[in-house]
Protein backbone atom coordinates (compact mmCIF):
# COMPACT_ATOMS: atom_id res chain seq x y z
CA UNK A 1 0.00 0.00 0.00
CA UNK A 2 1.01 3.43 -0.39
CA UNK A 3 1.73 5.66 2.25
CA UNK A 4 1.02 9.05 0.22
CA UNK A 5 -2.63 10.39 1.13
CA UNK A 6 -5.48 9.41 -0.21
CA UNK A 7 -7.97 11.53 -1.71
CA UNK A 8 -11.93 10.27 -2.68
CA UNK A 9 -14.06 13.33 -3.82
CA UNK A 10 -17.74 12.92 -3.78
CA UNK A 11 -20.26 15.21 -5.65
CA UNK A 12 -23.81 14.83 -5.32
CA UNK A 13 -26.14 14.36 -8.05
CA UNK A 14 -29.30 14.68 -7.36
CA UNK A 15 -31.32 13.52 -4.22
CA UNK A 16 -29.13 11.46 -2.01
CA UNK A 17 -27.00 10.06 -5.04
CA UNK A 18 -23.18 11.28 -5.10
CA UNK A 19 -20.69 10.67 -7.70
CA UNK A 20 -17.70 9.00 -5.87
CA UNK A 21 -14.60 10.14 -7.63
CA UNK A 22 -11.26 8.41 -6.66
CA UNK A 23 -8.85 10.26 -8.90
CA UNK A 24 -7.73 10.12 -12.57
CA UNK A 25 -6.86 6.33 -13.30
CA UNK A 26 -9.99 4.97 -11.67
CA UNK A 27 -13.62 4.27 -12.97
CA UNK A 28 -16.48 6.86 -10.48
CA UNK A 29 -18.82 5.33 -8.70
CA UNK A 30 -22.39 6.44 -8.11
CA UNK A 31 -23.51 5.83 -4.60
CA UNK A 32 -26.99 6.38 -2.91
CA UNK A 33 -28.92 5.75 0.01
CA UNK A 34 -31.81 3.12 -0.17
CA UNK A 35 -35.18 4.20 -0.39
CA UNK A 36 -36.73 6.07 1.26
CA UNK A 37 -34.23 8.61 1.62
CA UNK A 38 -32.68 7.74 -2.18
CA UNK A 39 -33.39 5.46 -5.19
CA UNK A 40 -30.83 2.67 -3.94
CA UNK A 41 -28.95 3.33 -7.43
CA UNK A 42 -25.98 2.81 -6.15
CA UNK A 43 -24.17 0.90 -3.38
CA UNK A 44 -24.39 2.79 0.43
CA UNK A 45 -21.94 4.24 2.56
CA UNK A 46 -22.28 1.01 4.59
CA UNK A 47 -21.83 -1.19 1.60
CA UNK A 48 -18.92 0.98 0.75
CA UNK A 49 -17.50 0.45 4.19
CA UNK A 50 -17.83 -3.38 4.18
CA UNK A 51 -16.47 -3.85 1.02
CA UNK A 52 -13.40 -1.54 2.11
CA UNK A 53 -12.69 -3.70 5.09
CA UNK A 54 -13.69 -7.47 3.13
CA UNK A 55 -11.41 -6.09 0.52
CA UNK A 56 -8.03 -5.55 2.91
CA UNK A 57 -8.64 -8.07 4.35
CA UNK A 58 -8.48 -10.74 1.69
CA UNK A 59 -5.81 -8.32 0.43
CA UNK A 60 -3.64 -9.32 3.65
CA UNK A 61 -4.22 -12.81 4.10
CA UNK A 62 -3.54 -13.46 0.17
CA UNK A 63 -0.06 -11.24 0.92
CA UNK A 64 0.30 -13.17 4.11
CA UNK A 65 -0.18 -16.65 2.44
CA UNK A 66 1.91 -15.29 -0.49
CA UNK A 67 5.31 -14.78 2.16
CA UNK A 68 5.17 -18.03 1.88
CA UNK A 69 5.11 -19.07 -1.37
CA UNK A 70 1.59 -20.26 -0.98
CA UNK A 71 -1.39 -19.86 -3.11
CA UNK A 72 -4.83 -19.75 -2.03
CA UNK A 73 -6.90 -20.43 -4.92
CA UNK A 74 -9.92 -18.40 -5.47
CA UNK A 75 -10.52 -16.09 -2.40
CA UNK A 76 -13.47 -15.14 -1.00
CA UNK A 77 -14.22 -12.01 1.31
CA UNK A 78 -18.00 -11.65 2.80
CA UNK A 79 -18.80 -8.68 4.79
CA UNK A 80 -21.85 -8.50 7.08
CA UNK A 81 -22.70 -5.22 9.15
CA UNK A 82 -24.46 -5.67 12.38
CA UNK A 83 -26.73 -2.77 13.04
CA UNK A 84 -28.05 -1.33 15.92
CA UNK A 85 -29.41 1.49 17.96
CA UNK A 86 -26.84 4.28 20.12
CA UNK A 87 -28.04 5.43 23.46
CA UNK A 88 -29.58 8.13 21.39
CA UNK A 89 -31.85 5.67 19.62
CA UNK A 90 -29.39 6.80 16.43
CA UNK A 91 -28.88 3.55 13.82
CA UNK A 92 -25.14 2.78 14.07
CA UNK A 93 -22.86 0.25 12.79
CA UNK A 94 -22.17 -1.88 15.68
CA UNK A 95 -20.00 -4.72 14.31
CA UNK A 96 -18.90 -6.01 11.19
CA UNK A 97 -18.10 -10.09 11.00
CA UNK A 98 -16.10 -10.89 8.14
CA UNK A 99 -15.68 -14.28 6.48
CA UNK A 100 -12.60 -14.94 4.25
CA UNK A 101 -13.23 -18.76 2.24
CA UNK A 102 -9.64 -19.90 0.95
CA UNK A 103 -10.02 -22.05 -2.81
CA UNK A 104 -7.92 -24.72 -1.25
CA UNK A 105 -8.31 -26.96 1.90
CA UNK A 106 -5.75 -25.66 4.61
CA UNK A 107 -3.77 -29.31 4.75
CA UNK A 108 -2.53 -28.27 1.57
CA UNK A 109 -0.94 -24.70 2.67
CA UNK A 110 2.54 -24.64 4.52
CA UNK A 111 3.07 -22.09 7.42
CA UNK A 112 -0.88 -21.47 7.86
CA UNK A 113 -0.76 -20.72 11.30
CA UNK A 114 1.99 -17.83 11.22
CA UNK A 115 0.04 -16.75 8.18
CA UNK A 116 -3.31 -16.78 10.52
CA UNK A 117 -1.38 -15.45 13.52
CA UNK A 118 -0.42 -12.25 11.25
CA UNK A 119 -2.21 -11.44 8.13
CA UNK A 120 -5.30 -9.37 10.08
CA UNK A 121 -2.47 -6.61 11.38
CA UNK A 122 -1.10 -6.08 7.65
CA UNK A 123 -4.63 -4.51 7.05
CA UNK A 124 -4.68 -0.92 6.99
CA UNK A 125 -8.64 -0.63 6.66
CA UNK A 126 -9.83 -2.95 9.25
CA UNK A 127 -7.06 -2.33 11.86
CA UNK A 128 -7.97 1.24 11.40
CA UNK A 129 -11.98 0.54 11.59
CA UNK A 130 -11.49 -1.50 14.40
CA UNK A 131 -10.36 0.74 17.02
CA UNK A 132 -14.47 2.25 16.49
CA UNK A 133 -16.15 -1.04 15.51
CA UNK A 134 -15.91 -4.22 16.96
CA UNK A 135 -14.89 -7.01 13.67
CA UNK A 136 -14.50 -10.51 13.97
CA UNK A 137 -13.33 -12.53 11.16
CA UNK A 138 -13.10 -15.91 10.29
CA UNK A 139 -11.21 -18.74 7.62
CA UNK A 140 -12.88 -21.29 6.24
CA UNK A 141 -10.86 -23.46 3.98
CA UNK A 142 -12.28 -25.06 0.56
CA UNK A 143 -14.00 -28.10 2.53
CA UNK A 144 -15.63 -25.33 4.83
CA UNK A 145 -13.49 -26.23 7.69
CA UNK A 146 -13.49 -23.53 9.76
CA UNK A 147 -9.53 -22.45 10.58
CA UNK A 148 -9.72 -19.47 12.43
CA UNK A 149 -12.53 -17.25 13.73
Amino acid sequence: MSTENTTVTLTRQSGYRFLVDFGERLPQLLADEPAPLGEGSGPAPNHLLLAAVANCLGASLLFALQKFKQDPGELKATAVAELGRNEARRLRLQGIRVQLELGRPAADLEHLDRVLSQFEDFCTVSMSVRQGIDIRVTVQDSTGAVIKG
